[in-house]
């Protein structure tokens, strides 16, 4: 089975950066509860619509410690995707 990768990017060109700014803090809020930071980095991408949008969002919603706690728990490729974003 082919899966699609469009992840909603289609649907998130259509919002306004308000909608964006929005869905980001509530994956953010999720990565708080639980939620994988490779999901958070990869759905702030699709939503943000690039990623230096996202990671400017993630930047603005998470404190420095947050971002680096993130970094040093990860190894392997996710490191290498977690600091294009964190850091």
């Amino acid at each position: 089975m082919i899966m699609d990768q469009d992840l909603g990017e289609s649907i998130f060109k259509t919002w306004s950066n308000k909608q964006r700014r929005d869905e980001i803090a509530r994956l953010v809020e999720g990565y708080r509860n639980g939620l994988p930071v490779g999901i958070l980095c990869k759905m702030a991408e699709s939503v943000a619509g690039s990623r230096k949008r996202a990671r400017r969002y993630m930047h603005e919603m998470m404190t420095a410690e947050e971002r680096q706690t993130e970094v040093a728990k990860e190894t392997g490729g996710l490191l290498i995707l977690v600091k294009e974003f964190m850091l």
